[in-house]
C-alpha cells in the first residue's frame, strides 16, 4: 500500500476516521430529535388541556418510539416500560425529591446501580409539554456538572424521567435542614468548590450547549451534591433554548422561584443568560450567609445588601454562616461578596458572564505563589 501513500502505522490508525463519522452522525441525528420534541411540546401548548383520546395516545407511542429509536442509536438512555419501572420503584415507594411539577423516587435497577425516577405530574402543575421540552434539552447536554438522562418513560398517561442518582441530597437540605446539618458544616473550601462547579455548569448551558440554555431555576434545592467538595446541577424542565442577545426579545411567562427570581426579569418578563447570574449571586449569599432565600416577606439579596456593599472586612466578615466559626479566608471571602454583588446588580447589562465569574472563582481559589528565597 506504500503507493497509495499509506504506512503501516497509518492502517492501523484507520480505525479513527470511520468512529469519528459515527460519533457526527449520532450528534446530528440526537440535535434533529431534539427539535422533533420541541415542535411536538410547541403543538401541545397550542391546544387546550383536555382528556388524552385515543388519537393522542397514539402520538404518545409515536413519540415514544422515535425517542427509542434515537436512544439504541446514541447508546447512551434508554426506553422503559411503565412495569418495568414500578418494580424498580417498587410503585413509587421511596420518595426521594420534590419539585415544582414532579416527585421524585428512588429506582434500584439491579446489578447495584440506582436511578431518581422523576414523575411528571398533572396535578401538580406538570404537563406533556414540560416532559417534552426536558427530554430535549437533556438529550442535547452532557457536563460533568449536570445530572444526566438515563432513560425515560411515556406511556399510559405516566411521563417518566430516569435520571442519574446523586445519593447525598441537595444543597438546600446540607444547609437547612437537621439531618443536612448533623452531617457536620460544609467548609468554606466545600462551599468554594460547590459554587465552582455550579459556575461551571451555567457556563456550559449559556457558552458551549447548542442551542445555548437559559436554565431559570438555579436554587439550592436543584444543587445535587455528590460529596462535600462536589456537585451536580438538576431539574431542567423551565429551561428555555436559545436566546437573542442581539434582536429583540418578547416577554415570557415568569418562571422561577421567588427568593431567586432576577429582578429584571419579574419586571419585564424578559429572561436571558444574566437572569441565571442573578439566581446564581443569590446561591453565592446563601454559601457564604448559611441563610434561606429569603427572610421573611424580604429576600436574601435584600436582606443583605446593606451589609454587603460596604468596603470593610470586619463588617464582610459578620456575613459569615456562624456554623463555620470564622474559618474563611477574608480575601476570598471579599472576592466573593464582589462577584455577588456584580451579578445582583439591577441593570442586567452590567452583570458578568458566567465565563467570566468561573475565572474569578478559580482565580481566588489558586493557592499564591510565593518566590523562592534565595540561598
Amino acid at each position: 500500500m506504500w503507493f497509495l501513500g499509506f504506512s503501516t502505522t497509518n492502517r492501523r490508525n484507520l480505525w479513527i476516521i470511520p468512529a469519528i463519522i459515527l460519533v457526527i452522525l449520532v450528534t446530528v441525528m440526537l440535535r434533529k430529535f431534539a427539535v422533533y420534541l420541541e415542535a411536538q411540546a410547541r403543538t401541545v401548548a397550542s391546544n387546550k388541556e383536555t382528556p388524552q383520546t385515543d388519537l393522542e395516545k397514539g402520538q404518545d407511542h409515536l413519540v415514544s418510539r422515535k425517542i427509542f429509536t434515537m436512544c439504541c442509536t446514541a447508546g447512551v438512555v434508554r426506553t422503559y416500560a411503565l412495569e418495568e419501572l414500578k418494580m424498580a420503584t417498587k410503585d413509587f415507594k421511596i420518595r426521594i425529591g420534590v419539585g415544582a411539577t414532579s416527585l421524585v423516587y428512588l429506582a434500584e435497577l439491579g446489578d447495584g446501580r440506582f436511578g431518581a425516577l422523576k414523575r411528571v405530574m398533572e396535578e401538580r402543575g406538570g404537563s406533556r409539554k414540560i416532559f417534552l421540552d426536558e427530554v430535549s434539552v437533556l438529550l442535547r447536554i452532557s457536563h460533568p456538572n449536570l445530572v444526566g438522562l438515563l432513560g425515560f418513560c411515556l406511556e399510559k398517561g405516566e411521563q417518566l424521567l430516569l435520571l442519574e442518582y446523586i445519593p447525598n441530597k441537595s444543597l438546600f437540605d446540607r444547609l437547612h435542614t437537621y439531618y443536612g446539618q448533623s452531617q457536620g458544616t460544609l467548609s468554606w473550601s466545600n462551599r468554594l468548590s460547590i459554587a465552582l462547579d455550579i459556575a461551571r455548569a451555567l457556563q456550559y448551558l449559556h457558552s458551549m450547549a447548542d442551542p445555548p440554555i437559559i436554565h431559570r431555576d438555579i436554587k439550592s434545592s436543584n444543587i445535587l451534591l455528590i460529596d462535600n467538595n462536589h456537585a451536580k446541577l438538576a431539574d431542567f424542565g423551565l429551561c428555555k433554548l436559545g436566546h437573542d442577545s442581539l434582536g429583540p426579545q418578547t416577554p415570557t411567562t415568569i418562571k422561577g422561584s421567588f427568593g431567586y427570581a432576577d429582578t429584571n426579569y419579574l419586571k419585564t418578563g424578559l429572561v436571558s443568560p444574566k437572569s441565571d447570574v442573578y439566581s446564581f449571586g443569590v446561591l453565592l449569599l446563601e454559601l457564604i450567609t448559611g441563610l434561606k432565600s429569603t427572610q421573611g416577606s424580604a429576600t436574601l439579596a435584600e436582606w443583605t445588601e446593606e451589609c454587603r456593599k460596604k468596603d470593610d472586612s470586619e463588617v464582610l466578615a459578620q456575613m459569615l454562616d456562624p456554623k463555620l466559626k470564622g474559618d474563611a479566608d477574608l480575601e476570598q471571602l471579599r472576592v466573593m461578596v464582589d462577584i455577588t454583588n456584580s451579578a445582583l446588580a439591577e441593570n442586567c447589562e452590567v452583570r458578568p458572564d458566567m465565563s467570566t465569574i468561573v475565572d474569578r472563582i478559580m482565580s481566588c481559589m489558586e493557592p499564591p505563589s510565593h518566590p523562592e528565597s534565595p540561598v
